[in-house]
């Protein structure tokens, strides 16, 4: 390539090899492809669902219950929802705090993270509320949903060993997942493509940099400055 690089003749160069270009795009595209197909490992995913409360459940009656009968002073006994024994001294944001507390517990608990059996295991509280979402990710969706299921069980009995109020409970038992959500082939095969397209445009520049070969027409002109008015064709060839 001869004179200055403009805009025009990359587009030009670009256009000269378009199969080339666009041939490349693809195979990258299939390397791609094929590598995320046969040798990166599917991961799964599942989770379950367990509540914590601040109260337990089976101290707290309705208020429609009668109470105790008064004492000679006049004085009636508390109701039974008033007896009610409780962590934290309000029931929505102390069982959130609760289940805070919960989830450290449970991470830390030897007899629960025995149980990951080489899964990935993550656990949260959902904000402002005691809903604790177990998920667990790994290789073998029927694996996960077991491991997940086998935590949230252990957690149940784990808590009554260090609360002595409040109750816990499964609300959703977990599912062996159905497809793996990484890797993304469409991602991974559009990412391939790209770069096939972007390498391949600048192989293509280069080449046409470094090819000192006179062109006819264009390069004449650059070199002599003169214009071209005609040419004679190689008949031989």
């Amino acid at each position: 390539m001869h004179g200055n690089i403009t805009i025009q003749k990359i587009l030009s160069i670009l256009l000269h090899r378009i199969w080339l270009i666009l041939g490349a795009a693809v195979l990258m595209g299939l390397i791609f492809f094929s590598y995320t197909s046969f040798f990166v490992t599917p991961m799964y995913s599942t989770s379950a669902m367990i509540f914590v409360q601040n109260y337990d459940k089976a101290k707290k009656t309705s208020s429609t219950e009668p109470s105790a009968p008064a004492d000679a002073g006049g004085n009636g006994s508390t109701s039974n929802n008033q007896q009610a024994k409780k962590i934290f001294s309000s029931d929505i944001s102390g069982s959130n705090s609760l289940a805070g507390i919960c989830v450290i517990l449970f991470q830390n608990s030897d007899e629960i993270t025995q149980l990951y059996n080489g899964c990935s295991v993550d656990m949260s509280v959902t904000e402002n509320t005691f809903y604790i979402t177990v998920t667990v990710n790994g290789s073998d969706p029927q694996k996960c949903a077991n491991v997940c299921n086998q935590i949230c069980e252990q957690c149940v009995k784990v808590y009554p060993t260090y609360f002595d109020y409040g109750q816990i409970g499964i609300i959703r038992s977990a599912k062996e997942p159905g497809k793996p959500y990484s890797p993304d082939k469409i991602k991974n095969t559009l990412i391939g493509a790209a770069i096939g397209l972007i390498l391949a445009c600048i192989i293509a520049i280069l080449l046409e940099m470094i090819d000192i070969t006179i062109k006819p027409d264009e390069d004449l002109s650059e070199l002599y400055k003169i214009p071209v008015f005609a040419e004679i064709p190689d008949f031989d060839s």
